[in-house]
């Protein structure tokens, strides 16, 4: 018979202090209000403290009943309560959860800036959307596939890429205790051949759309203004990577002045990087203040105000049935400078491409960019390429229809 009552427990919870049951069941009050039963038993010649749970959630009654199993659980079926609810709460440890604590944990040690940024950007957009709320502890090598299968072919590298950080946080997890096994093997069920189709050559996939198609093309873009199509077109004009247009905020564009300085963490290289633009570019970028979403500073934003996914982009080309890459784009306009007879250096640098040649880039320091009296190189090359783009129809190419575009991006 236990030594306390449901009366002197009402009274007990407004004096801070200990009260034994009896059984080792005891009620604790502290000085702040909180009140708390725990049991007090003793496994292998040690004594453990159990928490039951509140005092104001938990009456006495209900308090000694929880007591009693957790009794006969240690004393009779010897089981570790305390290691066993440190697995519970293990188990609930989400794969976003633990991909932000490995990533928090590791950053410092990367030696690029760009590269911790561009590692939880990869797993936020492909990975997240379906393994974020999964415990770590339940995900399985078909659960990892079902996320690469949409862009194991599309974007090999990047799906690589983002397979290995899978990996390397259930590895993490397993680790910190979170997981019972490591990640699947990348050479077993996630090698290309295996649980994943093998991956044709990386030119295939990153085709460069004909610069005599792109005037067209950019045409379709226009017949109806969206973040994802507005995003692509600036793409083209500026001649930049993806990354650099999704990440893009108002604050990188001095408008009045023409150009668009892209800081270095956007850029691959992580060297600030500018870029002239054109009459065509500040034309993308109007539509776009005239579509500007409140609470965000992305120019093309994707769900919730956040930079829209690298999947948006080559949704816009796959709606219109071209088996282009988007980063295709950057080929396709090397191929019309060197045709209109630009200087390979003006084009390398409109294109942020690293000089090859060391003496040549110990000794070249020029950006081709001129001032706003006397334009450079670059700014002429930028203002023909943006006048060709927006020529229409060019070459013959047929204008070809944008289909499919539900939710405008």
């Amino acid at each position: 018979m236990g030594k306390l009552t449901a009366v002197a427990v009402k009274a007990a919870l407004a004096i801070p202090g200990t009260y034994q049951d009896g059984d080792g069941l005891f009620l604790k009050v502290d000085k702040r209000g909180g009140a708390s039963w725990t049991l007090r038993l003793q496994r292998d010649g040690k004594r453990q403290d159990i928490g039951i749970g509140s005092a104001r959630l938990l009456t006495l009654a209900e308090a000694r009943e929880r007591a009693r199993e957790l009794r006969k659980a240690v004393k009779v079926e010897r089981r570790d309560v305390l290691v066993e609810r440190k697995d519970e709460a293990a188990a609930k440890v989400t794969f976003r959860e633990a991909a932000k604590t490995y990533h928090a944990e590791n950053e410092s040690g990367w030696k690029s800036e760009v590269y911790p940024r561009q590692w939880l950007a990869s797993l936020e957009n492909y990975a997240f959307p379906k393994l974020g709320d999964r415990p770590t502890g339940g995900i399985t090598a078909a659960d990892i596939i079902g996320v690469l299968t949409p862009i194991w072919q599309d974007i090999p590298e990047t799906a690589r890429q983002v397979r290995n950080r899978i990996c390397a946080v259930l590895d993490y997890a397993h680790a910190k205790g979170w997981r019972s096994t490591e990640a699947p093997s990348g050479s077993g069920s996630l090698k290309a051949g295996r649980g994943l189709p093998r991956q044709v050559k990386e030119r295939e996939n990153r085709k460069a759309m004909p610069y005599v198609a792109v005037p067209a093309f950019i045409t379709a873009l226009q017949r109806k203004p969206s973040y994802g199509r507005l995003a692509l077109e600036l793409l083209i004009l500026c001649g930049v990577r993806s990354q650099e247009v999704r990440l893009a905020t108002w604050a990188e564009f001095d408008l009045e002045g023409r150009l668009w300085t892209i800081p270095a963490d956007h850029m691959k290289r992580g060297k600030a990087h500018i870029v002239p633009l054109s009459d065509a570019a500040l034309a993308v970028l109007a539509k776009a203040a005239a579509l500007k979403l409140a609470g965000t500073e992305i120019v093309f934003p994707g769900t919730g105000g956040k930079p829209m996914s690298d999947m948006t982009l080559l949704k816009v080309l796959r709606d219109a049935s071209e088996p282009y890459h988007v980063h295709g784009f950057r080929s396709a306009f090397t191929d019309w400078a060197a045709n209109e007879g630009f200087a390979d250096a003006v084009v390398e640098a409109a294109l942020a491409h690293k000089t090859p040649d060391a003496v040549q880039a110990a000794y070249r320091r020029t950006t081709y960019l001129g001032t706003s009296h006397q334009p450079g190189a670059r700014v002429k090359l930028m203002k023909a390429w943006g006048q060709y783009c927006a020529s229409g129809v060019a070459g013959g190419a047929k204008v070809v229809p944008i289909r499919n575009a539900r939710g405008g991006k």
